[in-house]
């Protein structure tokens, strides 16, 4: 296997606080995907129903925001390239990344009824977006940005595509509220392009959050994870470091706070005073962590979060996975996941606590795969 990780970027270039935020990221990711019951979670686990913002809100931002980081590794190869060879390597990065995700969206191929047991999925049905799919788009755009237009090109696409997006979503969404889930522009196109039938159905209906319209936004914070990579890689792991990535920070969420009053924060179509806020927050969260790692030195307690940062896309995979196996594989008139649920958790707690232990004993469950890949020297580059 590639002494790399899954993004390209070998192992011995990379800095310990962006590794622990990577890891950090993926542990998050595999708590709030996995909980014991959807319908027992803490407030902070679940997502805003709406406009506003949860900690976890924050989880998939940070992902991007740290494939961001990773290419302000791997960029310095690939703009050294000729224009046909970095090409062949974006958009096979870019392929398998995404149809890894379409296959975890069809996973695992069959559908169970007590009627018929198990029969084969609608494979015309599948739902072509979703998480990894929105990290394929946004790793391929944000690569082609910086190639061809620099870094200059790159602050000013993401300029211009948070003020154009407001302004697509206010003038093309419908009703009173343009940013309504009926009314917003996202769905709309998403209809037009994709189909109901291909789209993600949680919000009882047809809604893409990983939509084509909001990707664009999307992109940007994996451009700002570039940038901050870039000033750490130039300031040094140093207070000089932490104290402009603070001030960076506490500017965007400033500007965020302002925006919000007329473009509300919203996870779900990514909106541009949520694409600041959550930069913010992650430019804060990667100051603390140089701050800790590298400044004080405190480094005893990181080996757990790098499991997860060594093999992030991998163990996200296996997460979806291993979850969807639990269900599928059935004991009688029981799934593995609810004999394991209820002899293990809510026999014993109530039903909040046994939902949240459930999802930490799981990720727990994902990070001893990860730790044995990493003792076997195991890195799946994609």
């Amino acid at each position: 296997m590639s002494q790399q990780t899954p993004l390209g970027v070998p192992l011995q270039e990379r800095y310990l606080a962006l590794d622990v935020l990577r890891g950090l990221t993926i542990a998050l990711m595999v708590i709030v995907n996995t909980p014991g019951s959807w319908s027992h979670m803490y407030a902070p686990f679940t997502h805003a129903s709406w406009h506003g913002f949860t900690i976890t809100d924050l989880v998939f931002p940070t992902f991007l925001f740290v494939v961001g980081n990773a290419m302000s590794f791997s960029m310095k190869k690939l703009e050294q390239m000729e224009q046909g060879l970095f090409l062949r390597k974006v958009f096979k990065r870019t392929f398998l990344i995404f149809i890894i995700g379409w296959l975890l969206n069809a996973f695992p191929f069959v559908d169970y009824s007590t009627e018929t047991g198990y029969t084969m999925i609608n494979w015309l049905e599948v739902r072509l977006l979703g998480v990894l799919q929105r990290i394929a788009l946004c790793y391929m755009l944000a690569s082609l940005i910086l190639y061809y237009f620099g870094k200059r090109g790159a602050i000013m696409f993401s300029i211009i595509t948070l003020l154009a997006y407001w302004g697509v979503l206010y003038y093309f969404g419908e009703g009173e509220d343009p940013y309504s889930l009926a009314g917003n522009a996202v769905v709309k196109l998403d209809l037009w392009l994709i189909g109901a039938k291909y789209l993600y159905m949680g919000e009882g209906v047809p809604f893409e959050p990983e939509g084509i319209l909001s990707t664009f936004p999307s992109v940007v914070n994996v451009i700002a994870g570039y940038f901050a990579g870039k000033a750490i890689q130039l300031w040094g792991n140093n207070n000089k470091s932490v104290k402009n990535l603070i001030i960076w920070a506490l500017g965007l969420i400033i500007i965020c706070l302002v925006w919000d009053l007329g473009f509300p924060i919203n996870k779900k179509i990514w909106t541009s005073s949520y694409v600041l806020l959550t930069v913010g927050l992650d430019l804060l969260l990667i100051a603390f962590l140089v701050l800790l790692i590298e400044v004080w030195q405190k480094r005893n307690w990181t080996y757990p979060l790098e499991v997860f940062g060594r093999n992030p896309l991998i163990l996200y995979v296996l997460s979806g996975v291993v979850i969807t196996l639990f269900h599928i594989i059935r004991i009688g008139d029981q799934t593995l996941k609810g004999i394991i649920y209820e002899n293990l958790f809510t026999s014993w707690l109530g039903p909040k606590d046994a939902s949240l232990l459930f999802s930490i004993a799981y990720m727990l469950l994902i990070w001893l795969i990860g730790l044995w890949m990493d003792k076997k020297k195991i890195y799946i580059k994609v």
